[in-house]
């Protein structure tokens, strides 16, 4: 029911939700400029504000290394070591700074899912760093 104390229209409000929508299904923004984003980034969202989640990065949880992992393989990549790895992130057009760390996991290692890389990547980072 609509009482007239709304800001917006309905035909408005559907065409902030088209906007949105892309935003919505992806995760991440979908435009090539960000000052064309429907919700631009905030300044304080610290993954955003701190550029791009790598396993390298100190403020890097397990969680958010897992979701960009996710991101770039699917179920059918593993089981699988770190050059096959590396190979289908590279396919995937991941960003460097995630496809090095896989790169330097030791090639024996055999990985079989998303949550098992993400905590070699990570333990492997706090090695470097400590």
């Amino acid at each position: 029911m609509q009482r007239g104390s709304d800001r917006l229209s309905v035909h408005r409000d559907d065409e902030m939700k088209h906007e949105l929508q892309g935003l919505l299904r992806s995760g991440h923004p979908t435009r090539t400029e960000e000052w064309h984003d429907p919700e631009p980034t905030a300044d304080d969202d610290p993954e955003v504000a701190g550029g791009p989640i790598t396993p390298g990065r100190p403020t890097a949880s397990l969680a958010a290394v897992r979701t960009v992992l996710a991101r770039y393989l699917s179920r059918h990549a593993f089981p699988a070591g770190p050059r096959e790895l590396a190979r289908t992130l590279r396919r995937a057009y991941a960003p460097d700074a995630l496809l090095e760390p896989v790169q330097h996991l030791p090639d024996t290692a055999r990985y079989a899912t998303v949550q098992e890389l993400a905590e070699a990547l990570v333990e492997a980072a706090r090695d470097r760093q400590g």
